[in-house]
């Protein structure tokens, strides 16, 4: 006889709780259907570009007829044609990397956000997700990201909503709707503890009192703004209730991580990690990174991640390489610079390639996470030489699309990005027609 297993199943000894993983036997209480395994996303982003002649495919002089190409219905009339579309686009330098995967990823290229141009040309790397206009320029306000609209749209189904990492600082990708930008986190071995360490019962204690001090806080601000009520306009009202509205979601917030205080965090095999402590050592550090997320996936302890690929200020330790990486992106087509830049993309793809191929591994009901979770992975450059924001180098991988195509859309009229981003939050369950600056979905 089949008895299920809860999918909160705790194993309990000795004062010991660990948190199962999904197993195939966690089956509904009532009904024979197996439980689906959570959508997850993972957005990376490697802030200097990719060299776009080492990535994407030489394409045909022909066109295709618009009728049989990717975006033709009428719900996708307005995007641009896409000039190559197939399973048997040639390789190149950088696919090659990527081969044991060609069936799980799509590449695209003539995607990106419109009006980039900011103050300073780093500035789109605030922008990525969110697609907000004008980054850096008087008066630039950025708006909420793909990830932290996903995580408020999910709701506190997991410890953390979301969980944002970055090689180097720990600036983040990763904004509010208020603009208010995440800091992530770049030190492996304080998110290995975050996830599964269970802290003493003083630690757990100054935690409450925090959370505690949070509320009382809020309770005070709202006490003496509510006030003001009587004394200002309906405009100045209107933005009264909107300064509430978001105070209720942060007791919201505050409440649901005190209920994670008392659940027990779920046991790896795995050690704790080493920080890297050189920032010389980019890879290194990438793939400590890299390392932590199909752990955080599988033991289910956030389904939204994002992560940072940053300039280090440093000569990477790379054999063969002798400049600063962001000096190489600069080469000005200097073919002993460009040589020297390869290298170093060479092994960041390397290390995702690593780590599709750990997320390809069966590891929960008898799948694949990669099956659920799109993976996507690019640059806010696509020419990180001129500092240029148009025709990006994006790679979707996971999430049980159609893949093993390359998507090349039309270089001097790009379509939205975010409508790549509407296409994936459907995918993870979100139903919405629109995000930021898109024009409609993109459908292959």
């Amino acid at each position: 006889m089949h008895n299920p297993i809860s999918r909160r199943a705790v194993l309990k000894a000795s004062g010991v709780a660990i948190a199962l993983p999904l197993l195939e036997g966690m089956n509904p209480a009532f009904g024979r259907e197996q439980v689906a395994p959570p959508k997850r996303m993972v957005l990376i982003c490697n802030a200097l570009g990719l060299h776009s002649a080492s990535l994407f495919p030489k394409l045909p002089l022909s066109r295709l007829p618009s009728s049989k190409l990717p975006g033709s219905s009428s719900a996708n009339s307005n995007l641009p044609p896409t000039r190559s579309l197939g399973q048997e686009y040639e390789s190149t330098e950088y696919l090659d990397l990527l081969k044991d995967h060609r069936n799980d990823f799509t590449l695209f290229s003539g995607l990106s956000h419109p009006d980039q141009n900011g103050k300073e040309p780093h500035d789109t790397e605030m922008t990525w997700l969110s697609a907000a206009r004008n980054p850096g320029l008087g008066g630039f306000r950025n708006s909420i990201s793909i990830d932290q609209y996903a995580a408020s749209q999910l709701g506190p189904v997991t410890r953390f909503p979301s969980i944002a990492l970055s090689s180097n600082t720990q600036e983040s990708q990763s904004y509010t709707s208020n603009g208010v930008m995440l800091p992530a986190e770049n030190r492996p071995s304080t998110v290995f503890a975050k996830l599964f360490l269970d802290g003493s019962a003083r630690d757990r204690r100054r935690s409450r009192e925090l959370l505690a001090d949070g509320r009382s806080i809020l309770d005070a601000v709202a006490e003496q703004t509510e006030s003001l009520k009587t004394q200002t306009s309906s405009r100045d009202r209107h933005q009264l209730d909107e300064y509430f509205a978001a105070i209720r979601l942060a007791e919201a917030e505050l409440a649901e991580n005190e209920a994670w205080l008392d659940r027990p965090k779920p046991r790896v095999d795995e050690k704790a990690p080493q920080d890297v402590a050189d920032p010389a050592d980019l890879i290194g550090r990438v793939r400590s990174l890299f390392n932590l997320i199909p752990l955080i996936l599988q033991t289910d302890s956030s389904r939204i991640i994002t992560v940072m690929i940053q300039d280090h200020l440093a000569v990477p330790q790379i054999q063969g390489v002798t400049a600063e990486y962001h000096n190489l992106t600069h080469h000005g087509q200097d073919p002993r610079k460009i040589k020297q830049l390869k290298m170093i993309e060479t092994e960041i793809l390397k290390r995702f390639d690593d780590f599709l191929t750990r997320l390809a591994q069966p590891r929960e009901a008898g799948g694949r996470l990669l099956d659920q979770t799109s993976v996507l992975f690019g640059s806010n450059l696509g020419n990180a030489n001129a500092h240029d924001p148009s025709n990006l180098p994006i790679i979707l991988a996971g999430g049980g699309y159609d893949h093993g195509r390359y998507l090349a859309y039309d270089s001097s009229n790009n379509p939205p990005l975010c409508n790549l981003f509407v296409s994936m939050l459907n995918r993870l369950g979100i139903e919405t027609d629109s995000f930021a600056t898109s024009t409609g979905k993109l459908i292959w």
